[in-house]
C-alpha cells in the first residue's frame, strides 16, 4: 500500500505544480491583458477626450451644450433685397440655485435669504418662504431664480455666499414681442416639465427645430461622480435647424397696423388678413388680431387669442365666395360677362323660404358682371342652377376647399362643404343655391386667399406655404418649391373672371377698395353669422381682391369679425382693403399702369 500510495503522492505534486505554473500564466495574461486596456483608457482619456472630462468635472456650460441641443432659430425677411431677422432666438440667463448641504447654520440662512432677497427685490414673505427653503440643510437643489441676468449674477457672486451657484442656460426670447404671434408660435413646457413648441411654426416643425439630445452613460461612484474607466459613453447633442419664414417682416408690420386700426376704428370682435403671392402661394403677411407678446403668453386672457384665425377658425364668408361658382361657369362656357340675366328679385321653390336679395332689391335688367357689381343672389342661384349641383360641387373641391391648404402651420382647420353631399342627383337644392352666395358653407381665409389666386394666376390653384427655407445643423440648405396642385381654369376664364372682379371696384360696392392709376380687382362681402334657429344680426364683413390686373403681385384678404361700426363690409373692409393695397403697390414699386 505504501508503495501506490507514494507513487500517488507524487503523481499529484507533480501535476500540483503543473496547475500551479497554469494558473500563475493565466493570471499573467490576464494582468497583461488589464494593463493593456488600462493604458489604451487612459491614451483614450488623456488625448482623444481630454476636453471632455475636463469640461464633465467642471459641469461646465460647454459639457451642458454637447448633451443638450440649441434649439434652431426663426427669421423672417425682406422679400426684396432677402435681408433677414430674427424673430426666435435663444439667449443665454442664469438659473440661480442653493445647495443646502453647504449652508452651516439657521443664522447663515438667514444672512443669505436676506442678501440674496435684497438684491432679486423679493419682499418680506417671499424673503421668508427662501429661508426656510435654505433652513432644510438636506438639498442639493434648492431653485431660486430661472433667469438671471449677468449684473445680477455679478452682484450675487461679489457676495461670496454660501452654497449659492448658477447653471448657464438658454431661454426663448421673441425679439419683436407681438410680430406675427400666431404664425411663429412659442416655446411651452410639456407634462414634464420639458421645452417643446406649442402653436405656428414653433408648434408644426417642433422636431426640426428641437434637434437631438446627447447623451452620458456610463457607472457611477458612491459620491456621484462617474468612474474613468467604467466604459462612459458620450454621444454629443445635434443642434436644432434654422427656418426662414416667407413672411415679410415690412409687409407683415405695415397691413397688420391698418388692419389693427380697422379693428379699433370699427369696434370689431377680432379681425384677420393673409397676403399672399399668387405665382407662388409664398405668404408675405399673415395677422390675427388680437394677439399677444410671445414673451408673456402666459398672461393672456382668454387662450383663444393663441389661435391662428386665418388657418383655424372657418366662418360663412357671404359675398366673397360669389366670384367662385361665377368662374367655373365661364370656364364652362355656360355664361360670360355680357351674359343676360333678368332679376325678379327672388327665387322661389329651392328652398322652404323664398331667396331673396339683400334689402329685397330688385334689378331686373342686367348681365353677370351686373350680378357681381350687385352683388345679386338670384344671378348666383342662377349661376349654380347652370352648373349643376355635382359640377358645382367640383368645382368648389378643385378651388380647394373642404380641405386644409398643407400651409405648415399648427391648428389649421378643413372648413365644411359637406351640406353639398347631402343630396344624391345632380338637380340643385336649397343647400347648393345658398351655398352660391356663400351661406351654409364655412371657408378660412387662407383658402380664400388660395382660390383667387387661381384666378390672379391664370388659373392655377397654388400650395400656401411660410417656410422659405431651413438651414440644418451641419450647415446644409432646403428651400421650398413653390408647388400648383392643379390646374382649375382656363387662362381666358381666370382673365375674363378678373376683368369682371375690376368692375366691381370701378363700380360696384368695392369703390372704396381702388387705387388710383392701377387696376384693382375684388369683391365684398358681408356675412351674416348663424345661429339657433336661423341667423343673426351680427356679420362678418370680407374683402378679397389683387392687383395690378395686369401681372398680379399679391391676393390681399382683409376679415372683420362683428363690426359695431360701419353697417356693410363696403364701407369697412374694402376701405382696408384699399389701404393696404396702396401701401403694398408703393412698397414693391408698382408703377401705375392707369
Amino acid at each position: 500500500m505504501s508503495a501506490y500510495y507514494a507513487a500517488y503522492t507524487n503523481k499529484t505534486k507533480r501535476e500540483g505544480r503543473v496547475d500551479s505554473d497554469l494558473r500563475l500564466r493565466v493570471l499573467a495574461l490576464a494582468s497583461l491583458f488589464v494593463a493593456i486596456l488600462m493604458i489604451v483608457r487612459l491614451l483614450v482619456v488623456m488625448v482623444f477626450q481630454h476636453d471632455f472630462y475636463t469640461k464633465l468635472a467642471q459641469g461646465s456650460h460647454e459639457m451642458y451644450a454637447q448633451l443638450f441641443p440649441l434649439r434652431g432659430q426663426i427669421f423672417v425677411q425682406d422679400s426684396r433685397s432677402k435681408e433677414t431677422f430674427a424673430v426666435a432666438v435663444n439667449k443665454y440667463f442664469y438659473s440661480l440655485f442653493a445647495d443646502s448641504r453647504q449652508i452651516s447654520s439657521e443664522e447663515e440662512a438667514d444672512d443669505i435669504a436676506t442678501r440674496l432677497g435684497n438684491i432679486l427685490q423679493y419682499d418680506d414673505e417671499k424673503k421668508l418662504q427662501l429661508f426656510l427653503e435654505l433652513s432644510k440643510r438636506d438639498d442639493p437643489y434648492v431653485p431660486i431664480e430661472a433667469k438671471v441676468t449677468e449684473q445680477v449674477k455679478a452682484q450675487v457672486e461679489s457676495l461670496a455666499l454660501s452654497g449659492i451657484h448658477f447653471v448657464k442656460k438658454p431661454y426663448r426670447i421673441y425679439p419683436e414681442h407681438g410680430f406675427a404671434a400666431q404664425t411663429i408660435g412659442f416655446l411651452g413646457k410639456d407634462e414634464q416639465g420639458h421645452d417643446v413648441g406649442r402653436y405656428g411654426i414653433e408648434g408644426y416643425h417642433q422636431d426640426i427645430l428641437d434637434g437631438e439630445g446627447g447623451f452620458v452613460s456610463g457607472a457611477r461612484a458612491a459620491g456621484g461622480g462617474f468612474i474613468s474607466f467604467a466604459g462612459l459613453d458620450f454621444q454629443p447633442a445635434q443642434n436644432g435647424s434654422d427656418i426662414t419664414l416667407t413672411i415679410d417682416r415690412g409687409v407683415q408690420d405695415a397691413s397688420c397696423t391698418f388692419l389693427r386700426e380697422a379693428m379699433e376704428y370699427y369696434e370689431s370682435q377680432s379681425a384677420s388678413l393673409v397676403i399672399m403671392e399668387p405665382q407662388t402661394g409664398a405668404i408675405r403677411a399673415m395677422c390675427s388680431l388680437p394677439d399677444f407678446d410671445l414673451n408673456e403668453y402666459s398672461q393672456v386672457d382668454d387662450i383663444s387669442v393663441y389661435n391662428n384665425s386665418t388657418i383655424f377658425t372657418p366662418y360663412e364668408p357671404g359675398s366673397v365666395f360669389k366670384p367662385i361658382p361665377i368662374a367655373s361657369a365661364v370656364n364652362e362656357g355656360l355664361i360670360g360677362p355680357e351674359t343676360y340675366f333678368y332679376d325678379t328679385g327672388k327665387v322661389e321653390g329651392v328652398c322652404e323660404k323664398p331667396i331673396q336679395n339683400a334689402d329685397q332689391h330688385v334689378y331686373e335688367d342686367t348681365d353677370m358682371t351686373g350680378v357681381l357689381i350687385d352683388s345679386i343672389n338670384t344671378g348666383m342661384v342662377h349661376t349654380a342652377d347652370l352648373l349643376g349641383k355635382k359640377r358645382f360641387l367640383r368645382y368648389i373641391e378643385d378651388f380647394g376647399f373642404g380641405v386644409k391648404t398643407g400651409v405648415g402651420l399648427d391648428t389649421e382647420a378643413a372648413g365644411n362643404i359637406q351640406t353639398l353631399s347631402i343630396n344624391s342627383g345632380d338637380d340643385l337644392d336649397c343647400y347648393g343655391a345658398t351655398a352660391s352666395f356663400g351661406q351654409g358653407i364655412t371657408v378660412t381665409p387662407l383658402q380664400l386667399a388660395a382660390a383667387y389666386s387661381a384666378i390672379a394666376n391664370g388659373g392655377y390653384l397654388p400650395r400656401p406655404y411660410v417656410v422659405e427655407s431651413v438651414k440644418f445643423a451641419d450647415g446644409k440648405q432646403e428651400r421650398t418649391k413653390p408647388e400648383m396642385i392643379r390646374q382649375v381654369l382656363e387662362s381666358q376664364s381666370a382673365s375674363l373672371t378678373s376683368a369682371m372682379l375690376v368692375s366691381v371696384i370701378d363700380g360696384g360696392h368695392g369703390k372704396a377698395a381702388g387705387v388710383p392709376g392701377y387696376y384693382v380687382a375684388g369683391k365684398t362681402g358681408t356675412a351674416q353669422i348663424p345661429g339657433k334657429g336661423g341667423y343673426t344680426s351680427e356679420t362678418i364683413h370680407s374683402f378679397v381682391g389683387f392687383a395690378p390686373i395686369e401681372n398680379p403681385r399679391f391676393v390681399l384678404v382683409v376679415k372683420l369679425e362683428k363690426p359695431q361700426r360701419g353697417g356693410y363690409s363696403s364701407s369697412t373692409a374694402a376701405p382696408t382693403f384699399g389701404k393696404i393695397v396702396k401701401f403694398l403697390l408703393q412698397y414693391y414699386r408698382v408703377p401705375p399702369t392707369r
